[in-house]
């Protein structure tokens, strides 16, 4: 992703500032609330240190990222999604029945109180009046609907459409049926959570009131390690407690194939971007082996970062992970897919417009996340004393705020400098994409392969320590044959093209078309 905005805009300082953005956003939001999710589920399981369970978690997950690359991670998050689809839906069959179907679950989790409230305001720990409607209320409620309908959808455009782990997938696919394909069969997994996971969450409330309903701050601290709330215990607890020995095991393996098939893509896309955006930098005529070891090693460093930064997940956002993923996003994420939204759809931005809309749109975006975090999100027991301008906002309408702050930005100063010519622009922009000459590059490529430069050595047999190392990062011992020009130029036709056959467009099609209809009927019967 970094690579196409050195493409559509040239220079260096996008492509850099994209590179890190990312990194910073993996270890704030990806990795380091997915190994706590995992830990908090062998805690619950096995009764570990939370530090015990991530270093457990992450051994496994490194050593087969590590030692297989992209082509390990895509064949076991196949397998993985299939374990992980089989046991929810066990598991939810298992709660439902506990509760004694839909009409019985609606009622009881209206009466699911903790029975130890002290002296905080029943408003804290009754069950909200609009519980059951995924369109609440714009002032009070907790995630307001044209937040949920807007600012989500922003959260949305940068992931899915411009976040390296989701693209790196999609530009590993064959053919772009395949790409379609997989992307509808995502949206189709998607529509699933609500009844395998938010469903069977709310019943674990109505099961354990005092555990995961908790609202005492000593009582959650005995219950779960944090005074701000217990709810991210809700669905391992409903596991650990409800299912029989064996498939408690299988659900066991379910959650952390879940949290290691996240962490793997993470890895790579990480390592991909280090190695390809900042490596190259620093050694501009290093070697594919040498990038590829760079960015193993890397993968050490941003892992020790995630679990240094663990504690304040625990504690932010009134211990719910998904309203603090959500808020991180939206502080950093809006700038970022307004510039991919306008590089594409408007060829008139320009780099200077697009960098000072993403360093901007970075200030404003930090000193809400600073602020937050130097006087924390508190809970509802004990509110946080964040001033009301910064923190009073709701984060979904803050990213709303932001992503349209950024894009006038861009626009303005796009419009006040130099448009940049066509010739550099064609196959990078909507409405360029059908254009069949040659593209000027606004920028050579700053890294070329040396891996013929330093080879007078390269027929001999490498020693029996060389061979296990280069086999455990899945590098090549042997060189790959020398390609003419004219092969290489066949290669790249293959690589680049987008053609379907009739038949499977067809297929695609008319299921991304029943897919939206199913999401919009599920929005309309919940809302």
């Amino acid at each position: 992703m970094p690579e196409y905005l050195k493409k559509r805009f040239g220079g260096q300082r996008i492509r850099i500032y994209l590179s890190v953005l990312s990194l910073v956003l993996y270890v704030f939001t990806k990795i380091s609330a997915d190994m706590f999710s995992g830990a908090i589920f062998i805690q619950q399981a096995l009764g570990l240190n939370i530090y015990v369970a991530v270093i457990a978690l992450l051994a496994i997950t490194a050593l087969y990222t590590v030692t297989g690359g992209l082509a390990a991670v895509i064949y076991t998050d196949t397998l993985q999604t299939i374990i992980m689809v089989i046991g929810s839906f066990i598991l939810m069959g298992f709660a439902f029945n506990e509760v004694g179907g839909y009409a019985n679950f609606e009622k009881l989790y209206m009466q699911a109180v903790p029975s130890k409230t002290g002296n905080i305001s029943a408003e804290c720990y009754e069950p909200r009046g609009d519980s059951f409607h995924i369109f609440r209320d714009p002032i009070t409620g907790d995630l307001p609907w044209p937040g949920l309908v807007f600012g989500l959808t922003i959260q949305a455009a940068w992931y899915w459409c411009t976040d390296q782990v989701i693209v790196q997938r999609c530009l590993s696919a064959k053919s772009l049926s395949h790409v379609k394909g997989g992307c509808i069969l995502c949206g189709y997994l998607k529509l699933l959570p609500m009844f395998l996971m938010v469903f069977p969450g709310m019943i674990s409330r109505i099961l354990y009131p005092d555990v995961v309903g908790c609202v005492d701050p000593k009582e959650c601290e005995k219950h779960c390690g944090t005074s701000v709330g217990c709810s991210n215990i809700a669905y391992p607890k409903l596991v650990v407690d409800l299912m029989p020995d064996g498939l408690r095991g299988l659900m066991l393996s379910v959650m952390l194939a879940s949290l290691m098939s996240s962490l793997t893509s993470i890895f790579n896309s990480a390592s991909t971007l280090f190695t390809m955006d900042i490596y190259t930098k620093i050694r501009k005529s290093a070697s594919e082996k040498e990038l590829m070891i760079a960015g193993r090693v890397f993968i050490l460093g941003l892992i020790g970062a995630s679990i240094a930064w663990i504690p304040v997940v625990q504690a932010a956002q009134s211990g719910q992970l998904f309203d603090y993923i959500q808020s991180i996003t939206s502080y950093l994420a809006p700038p970022v897919a307004a510039v991919f939204l306008l590089a594409i759809f408007c060829k008139r931005v320009n780099e200077p417009g697009a960098f000072y809309g993403l360093i901007i749109g970075l200030c404003i975006g930090l000193t809400r996340m600073i602020t937050e975090f130097v006087y924390g999100t508190g809970s509802c027991a004990e509110p946080s004393n964040c001033p009301t301008v910064i923190c009073g906002v709701h984060y979904l309408y803050f990213g709303i705020i932001l992503f349209v702050i950024s894009c006038l930005i861009i626009l303005t100063v796009s419009l006040m400098t130099k448009p940049i010519n066509d010739k550099h622009l064609y196959r990078l922009c909507w409405s360029l994409r059908n254009r069949t000459e040659e593209r000027v590059d606004l920028e050579m490529d700053d890294w070329v392969d040396n891996q013929d430069s330093g080879s007078e050595d390269s027929d001999e047999e490498p020693g029996f320590c060389k061979k296990a190392v280069m086999c455990f990062c899945g590098l090549e011992t042997k060189k790959a044959p020398k390609l003419t020009k004219e092969e290489e130029e066949e290669l790249k036709k293959q690589l680049t093209d987008t053609s379907e056959v009739p038949l499977w467009r067809n297929v695609v099609n008319a299921n991304a078309v029943i897919l939206l209809c199913v999401a919009v009927f599920f929005h309309g019967y919940f809302g």
